[in-house]
């Protein structure tokens, strides 16, 4: 009976072991295809220029990338210095004449720093007036509607 089993575990033994070199023999075989036709028509020549090219443009994005960067430091830099708030209200000083002639325009940047025009109409004459405007404050007196028109200019 032992020499049954023994016969049996060789057979199996015979059986695994037979599978796995044709398995092994079918993993070698496609392996080799695939890179017979990855190397096809190429030298080592041909490759080694590859890598520098490849090499060679990766540092050009690199490059680029730092450009970039940079560019865009410098633009955000310049937009929080640029006018992103604008309001224009309109009004009448004078409530037994005219209409609403007058306005007051409140343009700030995202810190706050800017102007204010404001212009008084009357039937005899118009002035126009203009106050700069440092982290939302004047050092100049505001009226009503300059103060509202600034508000609403305020860049949240």
């Amino acid at each position: 009976m032992n020499i049954k089993l023994d016969g049996i575990f060789l057979l199996a033994f015979f059986v695994f072991t037979l599978i796995a070199i044709i398995v092994g023999a079918v993993w070698i075989i496609t392996t080799e295809k695939r890179l017979k036709r990855f190397f096809l028509g190429k030298k080592a020549k041909d490759l080694e220029d590859t890598i520098v090219n490849l090499e060679r443009d990766i540092a050009n994005l690199r490059k680029a990338k730092d450009d970039t960067q940079k560019d865009i430091t410098v633009i955000n830099a310049k937009l929080k210095k640029s006018i992103r708030g604008l309001e224009t209200i309109r009004f009448n000083p004078f409530p037994d004449q005219g209409s609403n002639q007058s306005f007051a325009i409140g343009m700030l940047n995202e810190e706050g720093d800017g102007v204010v025009f404001s212009s008084l109409y009357s039937r005899e004459r118009m002035s126009i007036f203009a106050k700069p405007i440092k982290n939302n404050k004047s050092e100049y007196e505001l009226s009503a509607e300059e103060k509202e028109a600034l508000r609403k200019a305020e860049v949240r």
